[in-house]
């Protein structure tokens, strides 16, 4: 899958992942009464909601992304109906021929993260048969409970040719007060913990290989481009998933040591700068009713500054 999302950011000239991260905020009006209108004001019809919108943004940028981002939180929140919406929501994005990356941030030991794993990139058995629960192509996970909590995704993903993206350096104002703790190595003295996760997410990546990249891949946030460019010497074959563009500060000019010379090697997410644009000032004129023109708009921009950044360094 790792070939598959470095082939399609090469044809789209788009190394960019849009985050679909819905919120009944950002959901136009018109929607929500639909939706409402159809199946009242619950549970059901907010799922609903969520889906015609994540429906409608697809249609007006699928051509122009390689990879969506679903974070599954702001689908549990409505409970099955909202769960259901995320399964809707993957599919459906699968169907466009989009790389779909489940941010699902999951991690525990042994059977409990084996079974995040089948669930989320595998096929749990049911008797003499076998079947897909989510689906996605990759996945994000949580490597602080140590390697027993990520060996697993590691299998499912070889079993499945899929791929992870492993939380290494993240975009949260507060991620130092643990990530950024000096720990004591044997071989270079005290060191940053993130520096320390990256380097066992390269080791890991070693061992699994796609053609050109790993497909275990890391996140490292926008937010903190020094480091950033730490981490890319680090992990040299994982690919980057970056965070923190747009609403949380980032912009094309903090991306660059994210990248490789060949202009790969990172994937910068943004969620809301692009499924609520036409909340913003600068695609206000759009209004509600084309917030799917909205969106192709910002995604236009946001490849442009990206472009126009790796383009300068």
């Amino acid at each position: 899958m790792i070939n598959k999302l470095v082939n399609k950011i090469k044809a789209t000239g788009a190394p960019i992942v849009v985050g679909l991260d819905p919120m009944m905020k950002f959901i136009p009006e018109h929607i929500k009464k639909r939706a409402f209108g159809e199946l009242g004001e619950t549970l059901e019809g907010a799922a609903e909601a969520i889906w015609q919108y994540n429906k409608e943004i697809v249609d007006h940028i699928y051509d122009m992304i390689p990879a969506v981002k679903p974070q599954i939180a702001m689908y549990e929140q409505f409970g099955i109906p909202g769960m259901i919406a995320f399964k809707k929501t993957v599919d459906y994005c699968k169907s466009k021929d989009l790389v779909v990356i489940g941010d699902i941030k999951r991690g525990d030991i042994g059977s409990t993260s084996e079974a995040y794993a089948v669930g989320h990139l595998g096929r749990v058995a049911v008797g003499s048969n076998s079947f897909y629960g989510f689906d996605e192509d990759f996945a994000t996970v949580n490597p602080y409970l140590g390697s027993d909590g990520v060996k697993p995704f590691i299998k499912v993903c070889r079993e499945e040719n899929k791929g992870l993206f492993i939380l290494v350096k993240t975009s949260n104002p507060s991620s130092g007060e643990f990530q950024d703790r000096l720990v004591k190595t044997e071989s270079a003295g005290d060191r940053p913990l993130y520096e320390v996760v990256g380097e066992q997410v390269a080791k890991w990546g070693e061992e699994h290989m796609g053609e050109e990249y790993s497909y275990i891949g890391a996140v490292v946030g926008a937010t903190y481009p020094e480091m950033g460019k730490i981490l890319r010497k680090v992990m040299p074959k994982s690919y980057i998933l970056v965070p923190g563009y747009g609403a949380q500060g980032g912009k094309g000019s903090d991306l660059v040591h994210f990248f490789n010379e060949d202009g790969l090697g990172a994937i910068v997410n943004s969620s809301r700068g692009i499924i609520a644009a036409y909340q913003q000032e600068k695609y206000a004129s759009y209004g509600e009713e084309n917030f799917g023109q909205a969106s192709r708009a910002a995604v236009e921009d946001m490849r442009k500054d990206i472009a126009e950044a790796l383009n300068n360094r």
